[in-house]
């Protein structure tokens, strides 16, 4: 590979061009659209990234940061730097594996190109249980065209496959996926029940929430999420939507997700719906009762990479359903506080009327209309709560340790104050 090959990527939508990634001396990255893409009706990628300014420097660090966005965190890029045997750089790591990523970008070396016939391994059913007892990581001893991809962003164990009438398939190449698999971490084995759970329950008092269930194979459990970011087209292909996290569209890294670590507020998360949605109004308001939903079920855990922007198949940009729902207070040596504070108050056991009002005021709306969410989500909860358990046991047998999520629930609906008319 020559030196000009080594430091520049070429970034895909489908079969054309957007752009190109470069490196430069220090290992900042710098994007410039590709200029057909801008002149033939390509869409900007990052509502940090608009169209009508064709390059974006490393200096500004800009491009580095949406980009590296795409990569996952912590322990999974970790192992991931060193099963491939790469230098722990954001410019390597979307070489290796940037080809599958969140949204409908691929990130492909100079000398790729998309592939035409996208292909797929079939997994049987010992597959899917090694699969997760590896809890997604790659086996060196298999083929490499059967090793899973781990090109998705975040710190939990998650493997990327295609569903098709039951059947697993994993994904070869840049191939997209349709699911994503969650699996149990040693520390932490009820999380994907938690999830599984948490996400119905908000289905249940009507936030847009991911399609997840829980499945079994074999020893291990693991939860099943359908992808918001792909759709099925004619004979069965999958077609990319394009997201982008708050982050990505707010110009923050990911090391910033959290408002304590110098990462967006949830007036700046309002702000942002507000200009980039093309349903503002409907947005807010479901944005406004998913954080009301965290404090009330106990997900501390709501940052702002856990919040995204979808271009929709026919146009326009909406909030995307909300993923990675967990009661993180009914699990213990987690940080209860939570990630987006509420008028100033992080911890949901102190959050009074006065911090929903100042909340109010912060993100533009009239502590009027949030107060009447508030009770409505309160009730709501309330009442779904016992069904959505009922249902979830009906589906998958007896789980004990719902009871600590139904716990928190109850304690922190009691707590939160009932506004009067």
């Amino acid at each position: 590979m020559n030196a000009a090959a080594a430091n520049h990527l070429v970034v895909w939508h489908e079969r054309r061009r957007v752009g190109q990634l470069q490196r430069d001396d220090s290992g900042r990255m710098a994007f410039a659209y590709d200029p057909e893409w801008r002149a033939r009706g390509g869409f900007a990628i990052s509502h940090s990234m608009p169209l009508s300014q064709a390059e974006f420097s490393a200096a500004s660090g800009l491009a580095h940061r949406w980009f590296a966005n795409l990569l996952p965190e912590e322990a999974v890029r970790q192992r991931l730097v060193r099963d491939l045997k790469l230098p722990d750089t954001d410019f390597d790591l979307l070489r290796a594996i940037g080809g599958e990523c969140a949204g409908a970008l691929s990130i492909l070396p100079t000398d790729r190109e998309p592939t035409r016939k996208p292909a797929y391994e079939p997994l049987d059913a010992p597959a899917l249980e090694r699969l997760a007892l590896r809890r997604g990581s790659i086996n060196f001893n298999a083929p490499e065209s059967s090793r899973p991809r781990l090109s998705l962003a975040g710190a939990q164990d998650k493997c990327p496959v295609r569903i098709d009438d039951g059947q697993f398939l994993m994904p070869q190449g840049e191939a997209p996926s349709s699911h994503i698999l969650k699996f149990e971490l040693p520390d932490y084995r009820h999380v994907p029940a938690y999830e599984t759970f948490l996400s119905r329950l908000a289905r249940a008092v009507d936030l847009p929430a991911v399609d997840i269930e829980l499945r079994r194979c074999g020893e291990c459990v693991f939860a099943v999420i359908e992808r918001y970011d792909r759709q099925y087209s004619r004979h069965q292909t999958i077609k990319r939507l394009h997201q982008e996290d708050f982050c990505q569209a707010l110009g923050y890294a990911h090391r910033n997700k959290y408002q304590e670590h110098d990462g967006p507020d949830f007036a700046q998360c309002c702000a942002l719906v507000r200009a980039a949605s093309a349903e503002p109004a409907i947005d807010l308001t479901q944005l406004l009762r998913w954080q009301i939903f965290n404090v009330l079920a106990g997900n501390s855990d709501g940052h702002a990479k856990n919040l995204a922007l979808l271009h929709q198949p026919e146009g326009g940009v909406r909030l995307a359903p909300f993923y990675d729902l967990v009661c993180t207070r009914a699990i213990d040596r987690i940080d209860q506080r939570l990630a987006l504070d509420v008028g100033g108050e992080r911890v949901p056991g102190l959050i009074q009327a006065r911090h929903w009002e100042m909340m109010a005021r912060d993100c533009g709306v009239q502590p009027r209309f949030l107060r009447r969410l508030v009770n409505e989500m309160t009730t709501t909860l309330t009442e779904a709560l016992r069904p959505t358990r009922e249902e979830f046991e009906a589906i998958y047998g007896p789980y004990p340790a719902l009871q600590r999520v139904e716990a928190v629930v109850k304690k922190q609906c009691q707590r939160v104050p009932f506004f009067g008319k």
